[in-house]
């Protein structure tokens, strides 16, 4: 382990990353890749490896994959509903158990600090337990067909095998939202993490193990993007579940839609975020800050278009300029860091030329700006705001994932609704007002899966989330995102 951050790491967390090279999850066999290869990951605060990862090849895919039709046509099928749900409940106290560990090893790989992971440990306990309670109320339905002297009814059916493929910015917690339902539906899964940040994701494989699943139910596979390409087009995948670029998610929509395979995408935005004339200023202009800052802009739902009324713009803007100011920036196992690095210097250089181009087009950076690389190897940028842009900037148009936010006046509710409206996102949108009719009439104008009030952020395993647009296919969470892994069979009897 040579990175120096880790050295504050706990015994626990120091113990699995020092235990040697990560093996894949298959099968309930921890295994090195096929071929043999593999890769480093890296901590983001310094710039240095943390550990070798087995990098699966198409190999590996089919090993996980006829792991996971034996589940299903073995050990699985024979699991009741009541059983499904108590190991969910196992699996749920061992993350809780192992919180710590788990949230020093999403520190360490992802860089965001380490109270916010402990914060994303505790949500993806709630959301286990939430999917828990479903294996013994998914039901069918009996029909009244027109037939005379037919019986007919439906079976709800676990979907298949599942392709999960999840992003390196809330690495558990987005693994969690789709191994969750997949769980509770009976199906068997082959759970791919981001390259950059595989540790949890593999120490999860561990812990479904150890819960008590039936081996294979749960497999992981560590790679870069040829293993994930190799999932999709795998024949013995039922359906595929993705969280990522919106680039990346139309490439995956097309393979799918050639092979007519089941598909949920969450995608990216570019989320309006509305402080109306009559906002309370001290809940609007915090609540704004930390709607785009929080993880250091690495959200697909941060709120990095901020439309201000123009008799509120200049307090607003120097308020979020002070407050980004003082944004204390450093390694996520800092436990006074407010903000982390970016995930990888590839970020880090894109979110760099956001910036720059902003400057080119004639933006006026107010707080942050383009990092100089004063950061001692870590892929470190300051909050960043801009105002005196224009909507057909790039940064007012394109997704950066970075601490990076645009402030724009505007004059009235139509304006701001149609200039909220134009992009090809549609993931979330938010405003701030004291008034109630506004505040409904306003929700209703926006284009997008999520609106927030007075808020920002705000979720719930039991509420839908996904997007409109190019932000996505489906919903996570809630009972919708249940029903995704879900057939529905009709059975016809003659009686």
């Amino acid at each position: 382990m040579a990175t120096a951050t880790a050295q504050s790491l706990s015994p626990a967390a120091r113990e699995f990353v020092e235990r040697g090279p990560q093996r894949l999850v298959i099968g309930g066999e921890r295994l090195e890749a096929a071929d043999g290869r593999s890769f480093e990951t890296i901590d983001p605060a310094t710039g240095e490896p943390i550990c070798e990862v087995a990098l699966a090849g198409p190999d590996d895919v089919d090993r996980a994959v006829e792991a996971a039709q034996a589940a299903l046509d073995g050990p699985l099928r024979k699991v009741s509903p009541a059983k499904r749900a108590s190991l969910m409940y196992g699996l749920a106290e061992l993350i809780k158990a192992n919180g710590d560990q788990l949230a020093e090893l999403e520190s360490l790989d992802n860089g965001k600090p380490v109270t916010s992971a402990r914060g994303d440990i505790a949500a993806t306990v709630n959301h286990l337990r939430y999917y828990a309670g479903w294996p013994t109320k998914i039901e069918g339905e009996t029909i009244p067909v027109s037939a005379r002297d037919v019986l007919c009814y439906t079976l709800r059916e676990p979907v298949g095998v599942c392709a999960q493929i999840v992003p390196w910015n809330y690495p558990l917690l987005m693994a969690i939202w789709k191994v969750a339902p997949a769980l509770a539906a009976g199906c068997a899964i082959a759970l791919k993490p981001a390259e950059q940040t595989p540790l949890t994701a593999l120490r999860l494989g561990e812990l479904a193990l150890e819960a008590g699943f039936p081996k294979g139910t749960l497999n992981v596979l560590t790679g870069d993007g040829t293993t994930g390409a190799a999932l999709v087009d795998h024949p013995g995948v039922d359906k595929v579940a993705f969280t990522g670029s919106t680039v990346v998610g139309r490439e995956i929509g097309e393979k799918c839609g050639r092979s007519l395979k089941r598909l949920t995408l969450e995608l990216g935005g570019k989320s309006p975020n509305i402080i109306l004339p009559d906002a309370d200023l001290d809940r609007a202009i915090p609540g704004s800050y930390q709607g785009i800052y929080s993880n250091s802009g690495q959200a697909c739902n941060a709120g990095s278009r901020l439309s201000v009324a123009r008799q509120l713009f200049d307090e607003v803007v120097e308020r979020l300029a002070s407050y980004a100011r003082e944004a204390k920036v450093g390694p996520g196992l800092d436990p006074e860091t407010e903000f982390g690095p970016l995930i990888s210097e590839e970020q880090f250089e894109r979110v760099k030329g956001y910036i720059d181009s902003g400057v080119q087009e004639g933006a006026k950076v107010v707080a942050g700006g383009s990092p100089d690389g004063g950061n001692g190897g870590g892929y470190f940028v300051e909050p960043t705001l801009f105002t005196g842009v224009e909507d057909s900037m790039r940064i007012a148009r394109e997704e950066i994932f970075g601490p990076v936010l645009v402030a724009m006046p505007f004059e009235d509710l139509e304006e701001v609704a149609r200039r909220a409206n134009d992009t090809e996102y549609g993931l979330a949108a938010g405003l701030w007002t004291r008034d109630i009719s506004n505040a409904h009439k306003l929700a209703a104008m926006l284009q997008a899966g999520n609106v927030y009030i007075n808020t920002w952020g705000g979720g719930d395993p039991a509420a839908p989330f996904g997007g409109y647009k190019a932000s996505g296919i489906g919903r996570e969470k809630g009972r919708a995102n249940l029903d995704a892994y879900l057939e529905t069979k009709t059975v016809w009897v003659q009686l």
